[in-house]
Formats: structure tokens, C-alpha cells, sequence
């Protein structure tokens, strides 16, 4: 990845679109990352991998409501020795 300051980012914008086909470039301000230049397909990929981990928090949320609703009440009071107890008694 190629690093520059935000002054020489102005100075070599034209150079910088080129290099951002190839691959990513940061921008810093202050010795800090301040933006970062992408190509298209490079920002479509990253927005499709958002959207994609946006939907599997969604059903992981869902998913979580769901089984909430499946746990017997007696289960909220079950001590973590009851817990153990009835897990060495299954086996």
C-alpha cells in the first residue's frame, strides 16, 4: 500500500487515481491515516462484504431472539453446579 501525506496527495492527484487501480492508498494528515483511495472495484467488494456481514448480524439476531424464546423458564435459575450436575447425570 502506498502512503502519503495529504500535500503531496494534492500535488500528484492525478498519479495517486492511477496508483488506486492497482492498489490501495493511504492519506495521511499529521502522520496519521486520514483517507484512504481505492479503485471501484475495490470499494464494491468492501461495501458487498458490509452488506453481506450486515445480514448475518440481522439473522444472528433473529436466530438469538428465537432460541430465547425456546429456553424453559426454569433454566434462567440454574446454578452453574446444577448445570454441571445435570450434565455429568446425561452422560
Amino acid at each position: 500500500m502506498v502512503t502519503l501525506s495529504s500535500r503531496e496527495a494534492q500535488n500528484r492527484f492525478g498519479q495517486l487515481l492511477d496508483t488506486a487501480q492497482r492498489e490501495p492508498v493511504a492519506i495521511t494528515r499529521h502522520g496519521r491515516p486520514a483517507a484512504f483511495l481505492v479503485s471501484p472495484q475495490e470499494m464494491e467488494e468492501l461495501l458487498d462484504a458490509r452488506g453481506r456481514r450486515s445480514r448475518a448480524v440481522r439473522e444472528l439476531e433473529v436466530w438469538s431472539a428465537q432460541a430465547r424464546k425456546q429456553v424453559a423458564p426454569e433454566a434462567d435459575v440454574l446454578t452453574d453446579e446444577e448445570i454441571n450436575r445435570l450434565v455429568h447425570d446425561v452422560r
